[in-house]
Parts: structure tokens; sequence; C-alpha cells
């Protein structure tokens, strides 16, 4: 009787919302069956995994089943997770989430698990592989924002760099993964989009501006962050599962989130003193931090001066090596503290990267910092870490690389930075016709501008590759005689 006032109020509240949202169809609704299933990290990765995943209110509890994997079909000793699980109303419908971590595993090891209702409804069995418990060689793919068009679209970014990358440890999203935080069809384009991939490769996001809503005025963190992801929760308190690191196999990842950071007087203090700690105590020979609003800004007039007062005074203190960003809408890779007419050069702090993998496009401003830029192009990224090597990698939607650099650790702090930037391939920084004629006279007199003046630094750093590049040949001419 219980279940079926339950069944009754929640389906009742479903019919309202659904009224006051436009009437929308619920294209992707909850039932009985595990879906939104996605994999990600609470604790340490080399012994634990977490999953999520949503039914219908008709299930009202979650058991996630685990053992070693087999070639054989048949597995021995399973475990039994029960899962915590929670109600979630969105704008179209009710659903219960699930969620569970996994601990007590083994490094370096290969499980199968399935979650379901512990009866007679389960998903498929599904492979994952768990961290090695030291310094070891992984990779993983970096997503900028989705945002928009996300099953159209984006789907076959991320299905791209899936077929392109099938190895990859686990995948980076840097923000706005969808544009309306409480519409709960963007949020069912973002999980149709990636479908069984996020169930065996890991998902570490970090929020964006678009996951944020305004609620009784109040902006809020959306609704179905916390239920959708299971992630650390060693942040500062409040922004819990927003603000988190993890150490992998050598490398420590921090996600911040720039939303709190750039709204809120407490969440930035709290932020910057964390990260402070996290920094400072760090025993990992990487540090790379993901946040979606960027340090240095790649479009048209956008500028985030108070992340530069505070966020990159840490981040230069202690050597962060790479910075993955998102918001902008536009590719840029550069720094302030790698000066263009050079391709291999010492250097310290990080490398700051802005990417987009979605179809909504901005233009890019081609500032100074900017040492390889790309408009009006989706794109992914994959980072190598081996020993003492990081390995950069950005590859358009159509699975060609567009950018590369590596970073060298040499000792006592300091790097060698190395510019792969495929040597030929000519930049994505054109506009086509239909795109200059959509600006005013003022914003396509700004564009030729800076346009020019890119072209130009771009022109000294070619030229300047030329002249090191005759120079060595000239050295090992007279070292041959």
């Amino acid at each position: 009787m219980k279940n079926l006032f339950s069944l009754l109020f929640f389906s009742s509240v479903w019919f309202l919302n659904a009224q006051t949202s436009a009437a929308l169809v619920d294209y992707y609704p909850p039932g009985p069956m595990p879906d939104r299933i996605i994999t990600s990290w609470k604790t340490d990765p080399s012994t634990s995994f977490a999953v999520n995943w949503r039914t219908a209110v008709t299930v009202t509890k979650g058991i996630g089943q685990i053992a070693v994997a087999s070639a054989s079909p048949d597995f021995d000793s399973i475990m039994v997770t029960e899962a915590i699980s929670e109600m979630l109303v969105s704008d179209l419908s009710a659903a219960y989430y699930h969620s569970l971590n996994f601990t007590g595993l083994k490094p370096n090891t290969t499980y199968v698990y399935r979650v379901g209702d512990g009866q007679n409804t389960w998903s498929e069995w599904i492979h994952f592989h768990t961290a090695e418990a030291k310094e070891a060689p992984f990779s993983f793919i970096y997503f900028g924002d989705a945002q928009n068009d996300i099953k159209s679209k984006w789907s076959r970014t991320i299905r791209q760099a899936y077929s392109d990358l099938p190895k990859a440890d686990f995948m980076l999203h840097a923000g706005d993964l969808i544009n309306v935080a409480q519409r709960d069809h963007e949020w069912g384009e973002w999980f149709y989009a990636g479908g069984w991939i996020y169930q065996n490769i890991p998902s570490v996001p970090t929020p964006g501006n678009h996951e944020y809503a305004r609620v009784n005025n109040k902006t809020i963190l959306s609704k179905h962050w916390r239920p959708s992801f299971t992630l650390p929760e060693n942040g500062p308190t409040g922004l819990e599962e927003s603000v988190y690191y993890l150490d992998y196999q050598g490398t420590r990842v921090i996600s911040l989130n720039t939303t709190a950071y750039l709204s809120f007087d407490q969440d930035s203090i709290s932020q910057m003193l964390w990260l402070d700690k996290v920094l400072q105590n760090n025993p990992n020979k990487w540090t790379v931090v993901t946040m979606h609003h960027p340090v240095y800004s790649p479009a048209g007039d956008r500028d985030n001066p108070s992340l530069r007062n505070g966020l990159k005074t840490l981040f230069d203190k202690y050597n962060v090596d790479v910075v993955l960003q998102g918001h902008d809408h536009t590719y840029a890779r550069g720094g302030n503290n790698l000066p263009i007419g050079a391709t291999v050069i010492d250097s310290t702090g990080p490398v700051y990267a802005v990417s987009v993998s979605g179809p909504k496009m901005y233009l890019s401003n081609l500032l100074p910092w900017i040492d390889r830029a790309a408009v009006e192009t989706q794109l992914y990224q994959l980072v190598q870490v081996n020993k003492d090597t990081l390995t950069y990698e950005a590859y358009t939607t159509l699975g060609e690389l567009y950018d590369k650099f590596k970073l060298i650790k040499t000792g006592n702090g300091r790097k060698k930075f190395i510019d792969l930037a495929p040597p030929g391939l000519k930049e994505r920084i054109d506009l086509t016709t239909a795109r200059l004629e959509k600006l005013n006279a003022a914003e396509r007199g700004k564009w030729i501008e800076r346009f020019n003046a890119y072209k130009a630094r771009k022109l000294v750093h070619e030229e300047a590759i030329k002249a090191l590049t005759t120079k060595g040949k000239m050295v090992k001419a007279k070292k041959k005689k």
C-alpha cells in the first residue's frame, strides 16, 4: 500500500511538472531496467570504483554484483553491494537514482559487474579495470563543453574519441555537459550520447555555469549532479563532489568549481585555502587541474581576472603542469610563460588549454598568450602520462591530429616544453564568408585586426623555427666534417 501511495504521489508530481515544462515529451523515461549507468571514483582508483544508475520509482532498491573477470562465462566469488537510493523529481518525471562504491578490490585487475534490483532485473555484465597502486603509464580523454545539440552533434565527438582511443583510462569533462541545469531531457541526451562508454571508462566531471540554476532567487548546483555521479568528497564543505582531487598512478587530478568561485566570496576563499593544502601536500610527479572558466580567456572580450589573481598564483607557486578548461567554445593552447619563437624551451608553471567538443562556437580573440588556435571546430584531446613525460594531443571530431606538445620533467621543478603541432598543417582560424557576414561592422573590424596580428606573430614564430632548424643542420654538417 505504501509503495502504491508513493507511486500515485510522484505520478501526480510528474504530471504537474510536465505541464509547466511546455508539455515536453519524455524521450528518455525511467523504467524498471537500469539506465544512465556511469562509473567514476569516490575513493582509491586502485582498490575501488563507483557506479551510478537510474530506475523507475517502482524500483526502490539497487544492488551491485562484482567478480574478477574471466574468459569463462561462469564467474566465481561474486560479491554483492547494496546501493544508496534516492528519489529525484525532475521537470519530466520521478525516478530513483542509485549509487554504490565497490571497495576492497585488487589493483590492476579486470572485474565484471552488473547492477539491478537484486531479483530479476539486471544490466548486462560490464568490464572495469582498476588502476595500478603505483606510478605507471596511463592516458585520459579531455572534453571541452558538450552543452548543445548533445544527441545530434556532440555524440559523434565522444564516439570518435572512443573509436580512436579505446584504451584511455578515464574521461575528463571540463563543465557544461548540458545547457539547462534542471532539464532532464538534456541529461537524457548526454547519457544517450555516451551510452555504454560511460559504463567501463570512468568519468571525471567538473561543473560549469550551465550545471547551475536559479531556484528561489538562489544559484544552486543542478539537482541532477550528485545523484548522477559518485565523486570524491575530499573538497571544501558545501562543495562536495564538485571540488575534489584523486590520485591516479602518480598524477594528482584536481577539479575546481569556478562557477562557485566566481559567484560566492566564501566559495572562492574556501577553494583557495583547500587548493593550497592539496598542492602543498602532493606526493605525485604530475599535477593536472580541470576547471570550467579559463584563467586566460580565448573568446571575444571575456576575461576572468579574479582567477588569475587567485588560482593562478597557486598554479605558479606549486608548478602545476596543465590546466584543462572549457566555457569559451573555441580552441586555444598556450601560456604566459611559453614565449612564441621557440618550440623547445625550459619552463615552469602550467600549460593552459581551452577546448570545445560540442557544436556551439564562439570567435577566438587570438590574444598573444595563444600558441595554437582553432575556430568553428569540434575537438577532443588525449593526454598520456609515462614516467617523466606528459604528451598532449588534440584531435578534430574527424579523428585528425590538430595540436600536440610534450612536457618532460628535467628535475628541480623544471620542465622542458616541446611544441609538436603538426608542421605544415594550416590552423583552422579562417572564417567562412557566411560567418563573417553575421558580424556587424565593429565586430568584423575587431576580428580582422586580431586575425592579422595573430598571423604576424605566427610568421615570426615560423621564421624562428626555420632559423633554428637551419642552424641545427649547419652544426650537424660541421660535426660530420
